[in-house]
């Protein structure tokens, strides 16, 4: 009954414009799922859904992984308006931020998931980013200045 339910919620925010747990609800329940909005909380975490903000500025559930590509450019923006400087040796590469804005502009590589970069770590206004190869570090560096030009 979960798997069956999970799937039409999966279906409903695909094909809806779902704003509320409410609005899940009745929809479920129009399609013959008794729910509680107890169950449709947990649904909602178990299926990993968010709420982006559609084009007439209106908030709707969506799957991560579709959202994201909306995200990437709003995460392009806030790197490119956070980072100071960005520099590199033959291992790693250091970006400096606004103070503050360390994770945002991290989690804007992160949501690139560029296949050259292993990983990020940030702090306040440091972000170290490893690349898989070394030989790899001077064409993201390349990439992540083009980002902030």
């Amino acid at each position: 009954m979960k798997t069956a339910r999970h799937d039409m919620i999966l279906d409903i925010i695909e094909k809806e414009a779902i704003e509320t747990q409410d609005d899940l609800a009745e929809s479920l329940r129009k399609k013959n799922f008794k729910v509680t909005q107890a169950t449709v909380s947990r649904d909602i975490k178990e299926l990993r859904l968010i709420k982006v903000l559609t084009e007439d500025g209106r908030y709707r559930y969506a799957v991560a992984d579709k959202a994201s590509s909306g995200l990437i450019d709003r995460f392009i923006k806030m790197f490119s308006q956070s980072v100071l400087s960005i520099e590199y040796n033959e291992y790693m590469i250091v970006i400096k931020t606004l103070s503050g804005s360390a994770n945002v502009a991290a989690e804007a590589i992160d949501a690139l998931k560029w296949s050259e970069v292993l990983g990020t770590l940030a702090g306040d206004n440091t972000i170290f980013v490893t690349c898989k190869k070394s030989s790899d570090v001077p064409d993201v560096a390349r990439k992540f200045n083009e980002m902030i030009w």
